[in-house]
């Protein structure tokens, strides 16, 4: 009987933290900065975006051994499905003179740096 418990209480906290691998956020970028999501080592994952402000956002994946690809610009209240590889960052870019604010829903690794650059 002890065994039975055990293998349910393993099989119950195998399936309740498949929860942890996604994430919700809004984020707010300041003007003529970026947001960088995923710099660092991490597995693949996938990121649903909306553009929740006035102005363009651009979009560009850069894998962390270096380059840019898949540039993208998502316009206000647009929303983009972007899957992106193993140790790559989606950089977020709000080029206007305002601040902006996204919607992201991260799904996959979330052992993802987060940060700002300009």
């Amino acid at each position: 009987m002890k065994k039975i418990i055990t293998l349910l209480f393993t099989a119950f906290l195998a399936v309740s933290c498949g929860i942890f691998t996604s994430l919700t956020s809004t984020t707010t970028i300041g003007p003529q900065n970026s947001f960088v999501l995923g710099n660092n080592q991490h597995g693949a994952f996938s990121v649903d975006l909306k553009n929740i402000s006035p102005n363009p956002l651009k979009i560009h994946l850069a894998p962390i051994d270096g380059g840019t690809h898949s540039p993208m610009v998502v316009q206000p209240n647009q929303k983009a499905s972007l899957k992106v590889d193993k140790n790559t960052a989606v950089v977020i870019g709000n080029p206007s003179n305002e601040s902006a604010d996204v919607e992201l829903k991260v799904h996959g690794d979330t052992g993802l740096s987060m940060g700002y650059k300009n």
